[in-house]
């Protein structure tokens, strides 16, 4: 029996050590998760195994690496930027790190926070952003700073909220600012610039405030060849991630894009900004317009919450609260209905079911069906605008105040 016991820790051990959320929107950046047996309700005492208090302001994601879940805050004022790392089977606090101190940071507050990208973590580093306030490459284990930046410049107006991403050995930091727009590629063991390369798309306007953007890109392989996909103000642009060499634009409007863009039964899920459109289109070199995609849905999509696709259906929500399910390769609508409030939040997959966190602080559980089945409606005490995690048998919500850890 011993023997069997020791077997079974060792299994669990290297299982729990294979499950991390490293970075917005999960290990794939689609939202899907293979975490089993998480609850379906909730409540503030009820399956929530522990609630952690985390101090300033932050909007990013949790992530997971290993024995720790990772989020970021900032002072209100934006003076003071932080990593947090807490247990992820306690919730103490293990690592309380101040990253950054920005002098004179521009006022934010009614708009954003100082904290909102999304961290990503690789092979024990944990790479914290803050837009031009500063990046930096830490330790996970240690605690220790590896590298920071915090000479690239853009003012970002309302705020940084655009959330690094890794691949192979690049870290990929997006600037799509009020006086700049850019996208720029570090060496993630040094952080070295490898390069960096102008927006080219055709913005309709001079002012700053119609260029400005707040997407996560995504990468993706056609016939063999990898794809930055990087949403801006007006388009999205394709790049090689290696050189930076554009590959393609999709021309679809609109300002403030603020979706990861999904890939899917060879086709791009995009948002389009304040515009309330979401489509989907094939990637393609040069340019594509509005002529070229598989389908558009207009006024009913979200500026925020970015789409997710589960088998043939497409699933969303809007920034209202309405969530919808539409076939992904025709975008005929199968159905709509009403969330508990408003969201930011982008939803997750887990074990059939779709997790989407209301600003209210209410978190509708439906299934991952073309027939609308409410699975839960759970609630806590303080809204969510960051979007939930999910690890092995537990979801990890961020509230305004708050982290939780969901579980039996």
């Amino acid at each position: 029996m011993r023997a069997i016991l020791s077997c079974f820790a060792l299994f669990s051990a290297i299982a729990f050590a294979d499950d991390h959320w490293p970075q917005y929107r999960g290990p794939d950046g689609n939202g899907h998760s293979t975490a089993k047996d998480v609850p379906t309700e909730f409540a503030e005492g009820k399956n929530i195994r522990w609630k952690a208090p985390i101090h300033d302001k932050g909007w990013s994601s949790p992530v997971v690496w290993g024995k720790r879940v990772w989020v970021t805050t900032g002072k209100e004022d934006g003076t003071e930027l932080f990593a947090i790392g807490l247990d992820v089977k306690s919730g103490e606090v293990a690592h309380d790190l101040k990253l950054f101190a920005p002098k004179k940071p521009v006022d934010i507050r009614k708009y954003n926070t100082y904290a909102s990208p999304t961290p990503c973590l690789d092979d024990g580093r944990g790479y914290f952003h803050f837009g031009t306030y500063g990046t930096a490459c830490v330790d996970l284990d240690s605690g220790k700073a590896i590298w920071k930046r915090d000479d690239i410049e853009c003012d970002h107006w309302r705020g940084p909220a655009s959330s690094p991403i890794i691949h192979g050995k690049h870290l990929f930091l997006t600037f799509d600012g009020h006086d700049k727009q850019f996208v720029i590629a570090l060496d993630k063991a040094t952080g070295k610039t490898v390069w960096e390369k102008k927006r080219s798309v055709k913005y309709k306007t001079d002012d700053g405030d119609y260029k400005k953007a707040f997407s996560t890109p995504h990468v993706i392989d056609v016939d063999g060849q990898s794809q930055l996909v990087s949403s801006a103000a007006e388009g999205t642009i394709a790049y090689d991630p290696e050189s930076g060499k554009e590959l393609w634009t999709i021309y679809h409007g609109g300002m403030n894009e603020a979706g990861r863009p999904v890939f899917a039964h060879g086709l791009l899920y995009l948002t389009a900004g304040h515009t309330r459109t979401l489509l989907a289109a094939k990637p393609g070199a040069g340019d594509l317009t509005e002529s070229d995609f598989a389908w558009t849905l207009k006024k009913d999509g979200p500026t925020r919450p970015s789409p997710i696709v589960v088998g043939n259906h497409l699933y969303v929500s809007s920034d209202e609260g309405n969530a919808f399910c539409l076939d992904a390769k025709t975008g005929k609508q199968i159905w709509k209905e009403r969330l508990g409030g408003p969201t930011s939040a982008s939803p997750i997959f887990v074990d059939g079911v779709l997790w989407f966190a209301c600003e209210n602080g209410k978190v509708d559980l439906v299934a991952a069906k073309p027939d609308f089945q409410r699975v839960a409606t759970n609630a806590l005490k303080d809204g969510c605008k960051a979007s939930p995690a999910a690890v092995g048998d537990a979801v990890y919500l961020r509230t305004f105040t708050h982290l939780y850890c969901v579980g039996k």
